[in-house]
């Protein structure tokens, strides 16, 4: 298409011009592009109406003391703790809140209450065990002192998972308090018990242990909700306020543990071996064992001849989480990152991840620092840590554990391999969100789990060509977001149908999408670093997100928060119909020439074409044709000459002369979620141009709009979203003109008669023969 004196394509629409009647849908219009003022909540001192902390913003400060011992042969941790205690709020308080997470390992939980039957039908045999060992074990807190700074003994209930610790004298603004709790309790069998944490069992000894949500810890007090002791039931996670950490943890001297912080007494516990690799791998250009796995699989070997203490310190955290074992290998990587300096990236593992975790894992720390730091904000801390153990995939501060092993063989399928990199990606990226952005776990998944899974896209598209991300191309999420059973994103994390899709899947595609699609990626770049600069070790909630996004990009989003988040509609643009409008030059030999060639071309009716061979009147009465039986109304007369030279002036003869078209195209949209219309236009000559209108114009007109298109020469074919940016759910209404449906016929080998391939008569013969000692014909064993 080449440049006209009018624009090759007229952005405008009919129904704005008013050229065309304004068509809705069925019932009354609503409009999608109504601000979210009722939906929000107002901005206040603490949360501005820019989604940024207020003036009066104010967050709690909590320090832990902790001593711990692992009883790896009981499998049981014992504890004390001294909790220092910052009240920042306005408010004085008189109680605290602490979650006592290991509570929901009792069988009388309210978490273990709530789960529902399973499918008893197909059920294997390690799953009734688990079934039994669930209705059996009992995890859950013992506690022997809940005191006072001078170990006087503090009132306090335990309802469920939350225990409320009364204090002797109130709180007030700006006060501080200190208690202290000991505690003990037995570990699950993660191979039987699924959980957050829980140790691995191994046939020749040498146990693997991953403690998460292991110690009393305090509620966060906020500005929004007070108190947020909503019960851990399994599904929602962690809500957590920042401090400092002192803890010192007790295993047996053969162990290696891995843990949350910085290890402050390496010449007590490491051999002196290992601190020498320490030093190599500081420098190193690749990962560096400290403990090979030769060396791992060795010290299974042995026993262990006493106890020894580790000890870490971590500072600016939310949570503390370590594992422990004599199975594990251990490499290390120092590693540049931008804006942070150099950080520790270390992966533990059993000989049982080999060559596997040794290949991968480090490098995929090492990558998810570097996507991390350039997307959200520089890595704080000083360490981040892989572990691979029973926990599939979880996430704590500078540590995570992750799952998939190779075959026993060494070798490892392209799923097992991508499933790897993928979680410790995921598991490392959380220490984003919500590590240091620290976003309510137990009211929103979707605001850790989702922002991170967006981030993890990005990590992923970078680790190597064609990474086969599950989530975050628009396309993987048209299925869920055409399914019955969902509910919005702005759901609450224990009321989540389709879990995984609804918390990390659409969110992530929904900022990609906004990213390549709706505002663009410096523009969006530029929001969600400022987003997450913002609320860097703060505690932000939706709208704080949704108007930064706004706020640093000039871009309204009410629209697509309304669609993506706040409802359960899906993308369906469709193109419901094309005409063409072709400007009349006025010359009689053109114009008649053109209709003589429709009506040619058109023909006649049947009715007509036999009519026409009968005996007519005339025949026999020759005067009753006159001028008109031999009249061609599509002939070109002298007349029409002479008027056409009156009718036009200079002008008007070059503007009829431009061989223009105009195209009206009538869009639909069907799926509910307004989305910019992306329009690719392909004429006759092979010209193709792309056509993007803002998602405002379906404002003008609810569902059904018209666009027109002004385009010299002819219109072969249109399509809308031709790259497959939008999650559009049905693709064969995107083409004019219509393609034909294409589906593949797979014929099945034998006969489908009834009763199917089962044969019982033939089972029973065929055990007779086996019985009596013969060779069965046919037999299928």
């Amino acid at each position: 298409m080449r440049s006209l004196p009018l624009p090759a394509l007229l952005t405008g629409s009919l129904l704005a011009l008013g050229l065309l009647p304004a068509v809705g849908g069925d019932g009354p219009r609503q409009d999608r592009f109504r601000q979210l003022d009722e939906l929000l909540p107002t901005p206040n001192a603490q949360r501005n109406a820019a989604g940024a902390p207020g003036h009066g913003y104010w967050q709690q400060e909590v320090d832990y003391e902790i001593d711990v011992a692992l009883d790896e042969g009981e499998r049981r941790l014992t504890g004390r703790e001294r909790i220092t205690y910052r009240n920042n709020s306005p408010d004085t308080l008189t109680y605290l809140w602490l979650q006592l997470e290991a509570n929901q390992l009792a069988p009388q939980s309210h978490g273990a209450l709530l789960e529902l039957a399973p499918e008893l039908d197909s059920m294997s045999y390690s799953e009734l065990d688990s079934l039994l060992e669930r209705l059996e074990f009992d995890g859950s807190h013992t506690l022997f002192a809940v005191e006072d700074a001078e170990g006087q003994p503090l009132p306090h209930v335990v309802n469920d998972t939350m225990m409320r610790v009364d204090l002797a004298e109130p709180l007030p603004p700006g006060g501080e308090t200190v208690l202290q709790v000991g505690w003990t309790y037995l570990i699950n069998n993660a191979r039987k018990i699924r959980a957050r944490t829980g140790y691995e069992p191994f046939d020749e000894g040498g146990d693997i242990f991953e403690l998460a949500h292991w110690f009393p810890r305090l509620c966060a007090y906020t500005d929004y909700a007070g108190w947020q002791n909503k019960q851990f039931l399994g599904r929602g996670e962690f809500t957590l306020e920042f401090g400092d950490y002192r803890v010192r943890i007790t295993v047996p001297d053969d162990h290696v543990v891995a843990s949350t912080g910085v290890l402050q007494n390496a010449d007590a516990v490491l051999e002196p071996a290992w601190r020498d690799r320490l030093e190599e791998a500081w420098d190193a250009e690749e990962p560096t064992f400290i403990i090979t796995p030769e060396e791992a699989q060795e010290n299974l070997s042995s026993a262990p001849e006493g106890t020894r203490t580790w000890e870490f310190h971590a500072e600016q955290v939310r949570d503390f989480a370590w594992a422990s074992s004599r199975r594990f290998a251990w490499d290390a990587l120092g590693h540049e990152v931008e804006g942070a300096g150099k950080v520790w990236a270390m992966s533990y593992y059993p000989p049982e991840g080999e060559p596997m975790w040794s290949r991968f894992s480090t490098h995929a720390v090492a990558h998810t620092l570097d996507v991390y730091s350039k997307h959200a904000v520089p890595y704080p801390y000083p360490v981040a840590i892989s572990v691979n153990g029973p926990v599939g995939g979880m996430e704590y501060p500078m540590i995570c554990f992750n799952g998939p092993r190779p075959e026993k063989d060494g070798t490892w399928s392209a799923g097992t391999k991508h499933g790897l990199i993928g979680v410790i990606i995921h598991e490392v990226g959380h220490n984003w969100f919500p590590m240091i952005i620290n976003s309510d776990e137990r009211q929103w998944t979707w605001m850790d789990e989702g922002l991170n899974t967006f981030v993890q896209f990005l990590a992923e598209q970078s680790f190597s060509p064609e990474y086969p991300s599950r989530r975050g191309v628009p396309e993987n999420i048209v299925s869920y977001m055409t399914s019955a059973e969902q509910v919005p994103i702005m759901t609450n994390s224990e009321s989540i149908l389709q879990f995984g899709a609804n918390a990390y899947a659409k969110p992530a595609t929904a900022l990609n999408i906004l990213r390549e699609t709706v505002m663009g990626r410096e523009l969006f770049d530029f929001a969600f670093r400022e987003y997450c600069r913002r609320w860097a070790f703060k505690r932000p909630e939706p709208a704080d997100l949704l108007r930064t996004l706004e706020d640093a990009s000039a871009v309204d989003l009410d629209w697509f928060w309304r669609g993506w988040f706040y409802s359960t509609d899906h993308v369906d643009l469709a193109i419901q119909g094309v005409t063409r409008y072709t400007i009349d030059t006025r010359d009689p030999e053109v114009e008649k020439a053109r209709q003589r060639e429709e009506r040619e071309e058109r023909g006649d009716a049947l009715t007509t074409v036999r009519h026409r061979e009968g005996e007519k009147r005339s025949d026999r009465f020759p005067a009753l044709l006159d001028f008109y039986n031999s009249y061609d109304p599509l002939a070109v007369t002298p007349k029409d000459l002479r008027d056409r030279e009156k009718l036009l002036e200079e002008r008007d003869r070059e503007l009829l002369e431009l061989g223009l078209s105009l195209y009206v195209v009538e869009l639909e949209d069907l799926g509910g979620v307004p989305m910019p219309v992306i329009l690719r236009v392909r004429t006759v000559d092979g010209t193709e141009q792309l056509l993007r209108l803002p998602p405002q114009v379906w404002q003008q007109g609810d569902r059904v709009i018209s666009k027109l298109l002004a385009i010299e020469g002819e219109v072969e074919s249109l399509q809308l979203d031709p790259l497959r940016e939008t999650a559009d759910a049905d693709e064969t209404n995107n083409h004019w003109p219509r393609r034909i449906g294409e589906e593949r016929l797979r014929l099945q080998e034998g006969w489908r008669g009834r009763g199917g391939r089962s044969n019982p008569m033939r089972e029973a013969r065929d055990e007779a023969k086996r019985a009596a000692g013969e060779e069965s014909e046919g037999s299928d064993d």
